[in-house]
């Protein structure tokens, strides 16, 4: 989890306790990725089977809104249904939390290069002006974007929660 950089949250329609238990674990990821803004798809597997729904759209539909609009998807695996979008929505998320992470980097570095003093002035003892310190200082903040860049790659884990009947 502590890799993770988004979530699918899924449980069966048929299974009350199946969607009980996603509650817990996406308290567990919070408390791991100290971040409430997780990129987190909740899924309702098993849409194929309707007769057997435990679990109502609109009780899973409520519990997506109580966590900050987290998309909410029916998918079933034996029809294919819905099981692209979970994991494009979901990338989407993750992709647009990395760029806000990003922007706010770059924002900051820039108001920390502006509020440094940095800038001009007339070199050091080994005759090395300002503007080529400064074309330093941009080189480190490249090497520093590149780092972060290659970070970035995208991990998602995903959870399935699934009550077996006993026979």
């Amino acid at each position: 989890m502590k890799q993770g950089q988004g979530f699918l949250l899924v449980f069966s329609i048929t299974s009350t306790s199946s969607l009980s238990e996603l509650a817990e674990l996406r308290e567990q990821i919070i408390r791991i990725k100290d971040d409430e803004n997780v990129p987190i798809v909740i899924v309702g597997n098993k849409s194929d089977l309707e007769e057997d729904r435990a679990v109502s759209r609109s009780r899973a539909f409520a519990l997506s809104q109580q966590w900050g609009n987290s998309p909410y998807y029916e998918t079933s695996a034996r029809r294919r249904a819905n099981v692209n979008e979970v994991f494009i929505d979901l990338c989407r998320q993750i992709i647009r939390k990395d760029i806000q992470a990003s922007q706010e980097r770059s924002m900051e570095l820039a108001m920390n290069g502006r509020s440094g003093g940095g800038g001009g002035g007339g070199g050091g003892a080994d005759g090395i002006g300002g503007s080529e310190g400064q074309s330093r200082q941009s080189g480190g903040r490249l090497r520093n974007r590149r780092r972060a860049k290659a970070k970035g790659d995208c991990v998602i884990l995903c959870i399935f929660l699934f009550s077996l009947p006993l026979r």
